[in-house]
């Protein structure tokens, strides 16, 4: 059955879709050599704004769109294969050849039983949170882990009658900003809270579950974060669902910011505001050994926003998550809100604009990164050395330009509070010393004051290969959670 729209969706799924956006498309300013962006063709008249995205190991694709239509995209051909979804925000290839799609009431299993390529059954997999049937109350995953478990996230309401608001966002109770598990015994379980809008959630080649929360009230910036259960990630509304609490508690306690701020994991990294993303969507590793690059290992980002994609190199320290943000490629058509590798190493960049802003000009659309194997000079890897970076690069610099290497280093935080993000504090200059280029060429090594907490900017000037090349992108944002 089809899901029918009622008079206020309609009007709202008509301005989402009509709503004024930049009259051309963006521009691509920044691009590792290399790589170029395709643009597929989606199905002449439907309005495809991809909101869920995944590839099977055959390398056929399969997408899900907030109007609640599921197509698989296989030869060059699509195949619409469900309807009458509930604006789904997410969608999984599972092991056993169904699928496993996020809607905002449910979990839902699809099953195609006379594998004719048409979904033949809707199975509920679970619907233990409250949907009170409010535009944001969106419902974001899944992914699975090796152990069989499922994870998804739960977006904080958005004007929702008699709420409990401390901010622009609020919950009527019923797990709204909380990450859920669906064990593998089929049992829900209230993972942890505190969540905003997180709209990106993905597993990592070590099975650990990392999700993505954008910039408003009581997140700074937009963000990373490890999910580890019974933790609190800062927005205080989901506590109300929460055994130790309540909403008295939670009015009585919503100035005492410092409280919130011992009580919250902080991020494995910090995504600066507009300079990298505004609205960052699924995590997605790099594990296609090869095929896209020398960037294996990585994380790719997409953001709604800024219609760019974005990486993340993770850094271990001190047994603790932090890391690189660099900006990778922009200039895409629309929002960028899902990415997906497939099995041929192709990144598949699922978009919509919603309603809201993105840089690129097109409400809706898929495109595609490929790579045709040139090697381009770019910044590989960041990792924090005693008292300083060490920045490795995909080829050697040359000599004259090593002996000219300027790098300017700055630092800031972030305020912690119930307003819509925040400025930077504290922004400083930091001083670079003992800078020393490997014998390779190929990374450098400086030292500098660091400290906790903080977010550090590198930007390197005048870096040039043997071809004369220099880095599309040469500025790195660090977010320092322990000093070595």
């Amino acid at each position: 059955m089809k899901y029918k729209l009622g008079k206020l969706a309609t009007l709202l799924s008509v301005y989402c879709a009509c709503t004024a956006l930049p009259a051309s498309a963006a521009k691509t300013t920044y691009i590792p050599d290399g790589y170029h962006i395709k643009t597929i063709q989606t199905p002449k008249d439907v309005r495809f704004h991809v909101t869920g995205m995944d590839s099977n190991v055959k390398g056929e694709l399969f997408i899900a769109t907030r109007f609640g239509d599921v197509w698989r995209y296989k030869n060059d051909e699509w195949l619409k294969i469900a309807e009458g979804l509930h604006e789904p925000t997410g969608l999984m290839c599972d092991s056993d050849g169904s699928l496993v799609v996020a809607q905002k009431p449910e979990l839902t299993r699809l099953i195609d039983d006379n594998q004719d390529g048409v979904i033949d059954r809707f199975v509920g997999m679970a619907n233990d949170w409250t949907f009170h049937d409010n535009y944001h109350e969106f419902n974001f995953g899944p992914v699975k882990d090796k152990q069989g478990n499922y994870y998804g996230t739960l977006n904080l309401g958005h004007g929702v009658p008699d709420a409990l608001k401390l901010g622009a966002m609020d919950s009527a109770g019923g797990y709204r900003g909380w990450a859920y598990q669906v064990n593998n015994k089929g049992e829900f379980i209230p993972y942890a809270t505190g969540l905003r809008s997180p709209a990106g959630i993905g597993i990592s080649p070590k099975n650990e579950v990392f999700f993505t929360d954008n910039q408003g009230d009581w997140v700074e910036t937009s963000k990373l974060h490890l999910l580890k259960k019974d933790a609190f990630y800062g927005h205080p509304v989901g506590l109300r669902d929460h055994p130790d609490w309540t909403t008295k508690r939670i009015l009585k306690e919503q100035k005492n910011f410092e409280l919130f701020e011992k009580m919250r994991e902080y991020p494995v990294v910090w995504i600066p505001h507009a300079e990298v993303a505004n609205s960052p969507g699924n995590p997605e590793w790099n594990i296609t050994k090869g095929k896209f690059g020398p960037f294996e290992n990585q994380i790719f980002i997409g953001d709604q926003t800024q219609s760019n994609i974005f990486r993340v190199i993770l850094d271990e320290v001190n047994g603790v998550y932090q890391g690189a943000v660099i900006n990778f490629i922009n200039g895409f058509q629309s929002g960028n809100i899902r990415t997906e590798f497939d099995v041929n190493g192709g990144l598949w960049v699922g978009q919509t604009a919603r309603g809201w802003y993105s840089v690129g000009g097109k409400p809706f659309g898929l495109q595609k990164v490929e790579w045709d194997g040139t090697h381009p000079f770019e910044i590989a890897d960041v990792s924090m050395v005693s008292s300083g970076f060490k920045i490795t690069f995909t080829e050697a610099l040359t000599m004259q330009s090593a002996k000219n290497l300027e790098i300017k280093v700055k630092e800031w935080g972030y305020q912690y509070s119930n307003r819509y993000g925040s400025p930077k504090q504290d922004e400083k200059s930091l001083a670079v010393d003992n800078v020393v280029v490997a014998k390779d060429r190929k990374s450098l090594i400086f030292k500098s004051k660091l400290t906790e907490r903080k977010v550090v900017m590198i930007t390197l000037n005048g870096l040039k290969d043997g071809k004369g090349r220099s880095p599309s992108v040469p500025v790195i944002y660090y977010t320092v959670n322990q000093v070595k």
